[in-house]
């Protein structure tokens, strides 16, 4: 009854945009143009209730059952969509977008090897549709293939330089391989083509707000609350500068404002936790923060927060329990040692308590370890038997064979992920860790290399910067990070690593105006 009643408003603008023939019955050709027109104009609805009504009056379901699916995805109805292809299948000139309209189901859907199948078939018939390789870049993102991602993306735009969806995807890349800033003009010339669409004005906001332009990432945000009110990223994207800015009764508020529809993103659950137990709500914090490491269980930064907003209930058992072991790790973060040993004191046990104090003291640059697995080494094999070509079998078994002391063998499973998903950029990342960890900076500087030619992200800056610095390449490595602080301005790690690395040329004025920058972030320049 409820999807009857969402109906029935764009009945009428449907009427008028359909003339029927003689007997009631419409075109087919017109039926698909003013469906196109509506679906053109964002109202998918609109769209359906003209297919079905052309249906109803004489036209064969299957000359109209692809534009019929395509408007039921873009409402979001997906079962609706599989009844709707199950039923029948496509003429010879709407199979291309039926087969593109079941492959954008199933990768919604997460099933990227039937979306994968169902693009194969589209591109059997339909080989230079711009719009099916965007469909294919995001399949190809999905899966892990970058590199391929990024080819498929260039395609499309060749195909039609003027497809708002090629080119906003095309900028959502350029975002990850080269910057922020470099996004920008990407999303621009999209959002000239299509002015009013949510989601691009959404990337477009997101990226205003990480270059720190927020007066101009607000003034989207409302224009995407006007064309689409029930859209929650524009408030979540306010949520966050309102409590970048310390308002935190306000950014709850906000968020608040979002009901459910962001309660399993996980930026949505950090920054839940993080803005209840800045209100002194440790209780709720420590919800937030446990919800989100059961998603990203390898997250040290929720860790870490977890543990302090235990500390702040003053449940010193719980945080020994639950973190004792992570403290022994080499890989222990100073707040996270300073937190256990806290808790050690309180329940009596000073050795101990002094023992993570004077670790938590210890300054400098620290050697890269694995993290650790939970599970048995010859457990961990078995899986990665099983399926080597996948990282979530392969990764856990390197930490383990590095845990082990089997460097060797663990480089051999790394090479192997990164030959066999070349366009993965993590891939090559996990063959550069395992050469760190084995000595050989200058191959691992080249497993990273691989890497940033795919995503220059974080992960690789650290990692290409520590290389650089170990080679004694200071100079380059100064030159990397601030070229990447420049494309990335709100970058803390960039600003932390170059802070760190002019620290020995004293309070300079380019380092001042850096620690002006970390201090009004909350951080705490080494200025001397």
């Amino acid at each position: 009854m409820r999807r009857a009643l969402r109906i029935l408003p764009a009945l009428a603008l449907a009427l008028a945009l359909t003339s029927p023939v003689a007997g009631g019955g419409i075109p087919v050709e017109q039926a698909r143009a003013s469906a196109r027109a509506a679906l053109d104009r964002r109202d998918p609805i609109a769209a359906e209730v003209i297919l079905r009504k052309a249906i109803a009056g004489g036209v064969p379901a299957d000359a109209l059952r692809a534009q019929l699916a395509e408007a039921l995805l873009r409402q979001g109805e997906g079962d609706e969509v599989r009844r709707v292809l199950a039923a029948g299948g496509f003429t010879p000139e709407t199979s291309g977008l039926g087969w593109r309209v079941r492959g954008q189901l199933e990768l919604a859907s997460g099933n990227l090897g039937g979306a994968a199948q169902a693009f194969d078939k589209a591109l059997a018939v339909a080989p230079r549709d711009a719009d099916l390789w965007t469909a294919i870049a995001s399949l190809r993102f999905s899966g892990g293939e970058q590199a391929q991602a990024v080819a498929a993306a260039d395609f499309a735009v060749r195909l039609d330089p003027r497809n708002p969806g090629a080119l906003a995807l095309r900028g959502m890349l350029i975002r990850e391989q080269y910057g922020l800033l470099a996004s920008l003009p990407w999303f621009e010339a999209a959002l000239r083509l299509q002015p009013d669409d949510p989601g691009l004005l959404g990337e477009y906001a997101a990226t205003l707000g990480d270059i720190g332009e927020y007066r101009a990432m607000l003034i989207v945000c409302r224009k995407i609350a006007q064309i689409d009110p029930r859209n929650p990223r524009p408030l979540f994207l306010q949520a966050v500068l309102a409590a970048r800015a310390g308002e935190t009764d306000l950014a709850r508020a906000i968020l608040l404002r979002t009901g459910t529809a962001l309660r399993d993103v996980p930026a949505a659950i950090l920054l839940n936790g993080v803005l209840e137990f800045r209100a002194g709500n440790s209780n709720l914090a420590v919800a937030q923060f446990d919800r989100l490491l059961r998603v990203q269980p390898d997250n040290l930064q929720a860790r870490d927060l977890l543990a302090r907003a235990l500390d702040r209930m003053g449940d010193a058992r719980q945080v020994v329990t639950r973190f004792d072991a992570d403290a022994q790790q080499a890989y222990a973060s100073p707040y996270l040692l300073e937190i256990v040993a806290r808790a050690w004191a309180k329940l009596g046990n000073r050795a101990r308590a002094d023992q993570l104090l004077a670790r938590a003291a210890q300054r400098g640059t620290r050697a890269a370890v694995p993290l650790r697995t939970d599970l048995p080494l010859p457990v961990l094999a078995a899986r990665y038997a099983d399926g080597p070509r996948f990282a979530v079998n392969a990764v856990p078994y390197v930490r383990a064979l590095l845990a082990a002391g089997r460097k060797d063998e663990a480089q051999d499973v790394a090479d192997r992920l990164s030959d066999a998903n070349p366009g993965a950029a993590d891939a090559w990342l996990l063959s550069g860790d395992v050469e760190m960890a084995r000595g050989r900076t200058g191959e691992a500087l080249a497993d990273f290399g691989n890497a940033a030619a795919i995503r220059f992200n974080e992960p690789v800056l650290r990692r290409m910067d520590a290389a650089l610095r170990a080679l004694g390449a200071r100079d380059k490595a100064d030159g990397m990070t601030s070229r990447y602080l420049a494309q990335n301005p709100s970058s803390l790690v960039a600003m932390k690593l170059l802070d760190a690395s002019w620290a020995a040329g004293g309070a300079t004025p380019a380092r001042r105006q850096l620690g002006k920058a970390l201090a009004a972030r909350g951080q705490l320049p080494g200025l001397d």
